[in-house]
């Protein structure tokens, strides 16, 4: 299967970052009952993956697919989605230890291949919503979802990104400009991800026929501490500022 130049880039990214991944993290976040963010806030705090049950759900950049499990866990009939088998091997080890079954498919999270109006929920965390063109994937999501089906994804802030300098972790100075940011790449990272200002998110989910419900600013919460593996925001920047955002809109 031929891929795009982002998609191939990240696949082998992400093959690299499998290794470290280990089967034992993947687990935990499959037991965990669901969460948003680097600091985990409770689902049952934000109210977002509630009445799950009965949905046919597509995960956009599932990774090792947890967030799917929590799905299946809650009623749903999800499909996760990534283009890199290593990962996807890792979800099907889980899905053995779990006795959890729904099907995985390598593939483009913006070049699915799924049928059109086959999904009540399409949902992407960290996924295809930082690791894929939003001018690509977004539209594949319209395409996907049924009238009225909802679009669920989690991401970076604007502003974590604008405070991000290329090196080090989130300080408190602006280090790139906001207009036109799309692409970034990372100085010695070979993968792709893709940022935009809360204007720009909007103006593409209204052009591909969404509503926005609520867009969610998380915090750190208090007594949160430096997360052990992304490690680029500490916890008391996240406390006063918002390093990450969940979008919840609906197809019109």
């Amino acid at each position: 299967m031929g891929w795009s130049e982002d998609a191939a880039r990240n696949r082998e990214a992400w093959t690299r970052t499998n290794l470290e991944y280990t089967d034992e993290r993947a687990r935990e976040a499959w037991a965990a009952e669901p969460y948003w963010g680097l600091w985990r806030v409770p689902d049952a705090d934000l109210r977002i993956l509630r009445d799950v049950d009965g949905l046919d759900a597509v995960e956009l950049g599932c990774g090792t697919a947890y967030v799917s499990a929590w799905l299946a866990r809650g009623g749903a009939r999800p499909v996760g989605v990534d283009v890199t088998p290593a990962q996807l091997e890792t979800a099907r080890r889980c899905q053995g230890e779990f006795g959890l079954e729904f099907p995985l498919i390598e593939a483009d999270a913006a070049e699915t291949g799924l049928p059109a109006d086959s999904f009540d929920l399409a949902i992407s965390e960290y996924g295809a919503s930082i690791w894929v063109d939003p001018h690509r994937w977004v539209p594949e999501a319209a395409r996907l979802l049924r009238p009225g089906g909802r679009l669920v994804f989690l991401c970076n802030s604007p502003l974590v990104i604008l405070c991000s300098p290329d090196a080090g972790r989130v300080d408190e100075r602006l280090h790139r400009p906001q207009r036109d940011m799309l692409r970034v790449t990372w100085p010695g990272e070979d993968g792709v991800e893709f940022h935009l200002g809360h204007g720009h998110w909007i103006d593409l989910l209204l052009a591909n026929g969404f509503e926005v419900e609520r867009l969610i600013e998380l915090h750190a919460p208090d007594g949160a501490v430096d997360h052990e593996h992304y490690d680029f925001v500490g916890a008391e920047w996240a406390r006063r500022w918002p390093a990450e955002d969940v979008w919840l809109a609906r197809k019109v």
